[in-house]
């Protein structure tokens, strides 16, 4: 922890780069863990679920899974979030990226989040392109329709969808102008997200992760902890 502390003393430009972890103690599962998603038994595995074909072949099954286990709307951000939104504040930290859908960081406060998996919280029509709030979706009977008829999509990225490019572009760009990156709550195992770490030519790389992750080696510090329990150790002290 001193050490981190020192770190983000000495640093005027850190970029947080976030997953699943980052919300888990907010009560929001994780995927790939032991206890996560990917772990619970389902007729169809949530991997098929959560694809653009499934969305488009079978919306029904697709929104009853996506309104049980995609929208915990009654959340709230954790210390790891309160504390990033403290040090955007006093302007040392620049970006969040994060792969999390459930606008946590927002609801913290941070201002300047890059939801490289969108967000739970956009809704469009596929046809007139409409804008619908997540509660509408969790209250909506079936599959979700716009006033002109239309399926309301969330604008989260599906499997075999790609990435949104203007935001990748903003997350290298960030990445690639840190002075600390600190990586928090994420396996490092999901492509293309995890591949933003090639852009990283900084100063000083931490990982904060409760498992091993591939990045390790690479870094000057690792700490193998819950982000959360970590991050509120941490002090803010204003330039």
């Amino acid at each position: 922890m001193e050490q981190l502390q020192t770190l983000i003393d000495q640093s005027d430009n850190i970029v947080f780069f976030g997953g699943a972890g980052v919300s888990t103690e907010s009560g929001i599962p994780d995927f790939r863990s032991i206890d996560g998603l990917y772990h619970q038994k389902y007729d169809v595995p949530p991997e098929i679920i959560l694809s653009r074909s499934y969305f488009d072949e079978h919306p029904a099954e697709f929104f009853r899974f996506y309104r049980d286990k995609m929208l915990p709307l009654d959340a709230k951000p954790n210390a790891a979030h309160r504390k990033l939104a403290e040090l955007e504040q006093i302007g040392k930290l620049k970006a969040v990226v994060t792969q999390n859908i459930d606008g946590l960081h927002q609801a913290a406060g941070s201002k300047n989040v890059l939801e490289l998996h969108g967000s739970v919280h956009r809704n469009y029509c596929m046809c007139c392109h409409k804008a619908y709030d997540a509660e509408f979706i969790k209250s909506s009977a079936e599959v979700p329709r716009c006033k002109c008829g239309g399926i309301i999509k969330p604008d989260v990225v599906l499997y075999e969808e790609p990435l949104n490019s203007e935001t990748l572009e903003r997350a290298a760009a960030a990445i690639s102008n840190a002075e600390l990156l600190i990586v928090g709550g994420t396996s490092l195992n999901v492509y293309p997200a995890a591949g933003l770490l090639r852009y990283f030519y900084g100063s000083h790389l931490v990982i904060i992760n409760r498992d091993p992750t591939p990045a390790d080696k690479s870094a000057e510090l690792v700490i193998a902890d819950k982000i959360g329990t970590v991050l509120e150790q941490v002090r803010v002290h204003p330039n």
